[in-house]
């Protein structure tokens, strides 16, 4: 048995079994993963890791099941997913995740199987069920991958915390309280202003946390950065679940050339400059941003440094990322029927169209060249 002080949630306790998961390597990187990647040098108290997301992933995952009135086998299943969920996070997490051709989701299954996770999980649990489980399929899937999830729950708490923005304040407890089981999880009536609520935090939480101007800026250095160390093989893409942060920032500080600079210029943030802004909500189609791909974007990148005379690597299109929120078909109770609760909601069915409110693609330059880029026709370059 052993407890151990979180922030948010005051003492967990963990028995023997959990104990030998959270002490082996797999889960230990995770406390040198940044939860929020370099938001550090825009809030300087987002230095919270990913390990302490996970282990309050598993203090909410209890409540929850305890809450559901789940038996000791699913209550302890329920608790290691927490644990586990976010495994297979790469370096700085999210941010790294944009340059991968896969999500962390499927590397933390892989990372699990592969691993003496799967040997040590196996004396208990059905590996199967809990990668299953994990990805968000089955009846309790939901609870650790879903609309109203305990992973979002604890990071919306957590980084609104470390970072001092108040918006990610959610009543938790009500939330949890108004689950109950069926073939799924669903929430009772009684629980949808909390479910609004939380929402809405996460809507407030992009522009000013995951999505801030300069948040972006930092992140689209990075991932320039990290792309080149996978294309010069100094980093192996395929095992990016097991580095951890400052593995990539020695080996980037070791290199020549355009990743040295890079990250010379995030050691001492001498960040690139917006020379570009396109709202989506001026264009007729504000998907079709969404849909530009990879391939698009480097040949904006590329066109736009060769017709500019800017070396290649210091034009940068960035392109928001924002939750589309039609996926909240979360199930409501209500008088014994079930609803979704955007069918529900004025608030979650508006949310849809909101999230355009403060998304808008961007395309950066090295401060030197800012004035090469006044006045290019950006427009002309994009074709939206």
């Amino acid at each position: 048995m052993k407890f151990i002080r979180d922030s948010l949630h005051g003492n967990l306790q963990l028995d023997d079994f959990e104990v030998r998961i959270v002490d082996t390597p797999q889960i230990q990187r995770l406390r040198r993963i940044k939860q929020l990647g370099f938001t550090y040098l825009v809030y300087p108290g987002a230095n919270h890791t990913r390990f302490e997301h996970s282990i309050g992933t598993m203090s909410l995952a209890s409540r929850l099941a305890d809450n559901l009135n789940l038996d000791e086998e699913n209550k302890e299943m329920l608790r290691i997913c927490g644990v586990l969920h976010d495994a297979g996070h790469g370096p700085f997490s999210h941010v790294s995740e944009g340059v991968l051709d896969t999500s962390h989701e499927k590397l933390t299954s892989k990372l699990i199987k592969e691993s003496q996770l799967s040997d040590i999980l196996s004396e208990r649990f059905n590996i199967h069920r809990i990668t299953e489980t994990i990805a968000g399929n089955g009846p309790l899937g939901s609870a650790i991958s879903g609309e109203l999830d305990v992973d979002r729950m604890d990071y919306l708490l957590r980084d609104s915390y470390y970072t001092g923005v108040a918006y990610g304040v959610i009543d938790v407890e009500r939330l949890i309280y108004n689950m109950e089981l069926h073939e799924n999880i669903v929430l009772r009536q009684k629980g949808v202003q909390a479910a609004e609520s939380m929402l809405l935090a996460r809507y407030f939480m992009y522009p000013s946390v995951y999505q801030h101007h300069t948040t972006r800026i930092i992140n689209s250095m990075f991932r320039k950065c990290l792309k080149n160390l996978f294309e010069t093989g100094k980093i192996d893409a395929r095992n990016i679940y097991q580095y951890d942060d400052l593995d990539i920032i020695t080996t980037a500080r070791a290199q020549t050339g355009y990743i040295k600079d890079m990250i010379n210029k995030l050691d001492n943030r001498e960040l690139f400059k917006t020379v570009f802004s396109l709202k989506l909500t001026e264009l007729e189609d504000p998907d079709a941003v969404f849909r530009l791909g990879n391939q698009k974007i480097k040949k904006i990148e590329k066109e736009l440094s060769e017709d500019m005379d800017i070396p290649e690597g210091y034009v940068l299109v960035d392109v928001p990322e924002y939750p589309s929120f039609d996926e909240m078909k979360t199930q409501v109770d209500v008088n014994g029927s079930f609803i979704n609760l955007s069918d529900l909601s004025t608030i979650v069915h508006a949310l849809k169209d909101a999230r355009f409110n403060y998304a808008d693609l961007c395309i950066y330059t090295s401060g030197k060249y800012v004035k090469k880029l006044s006045g290019a026709p950006f427009r002309d370059y994009i074709e939206l």
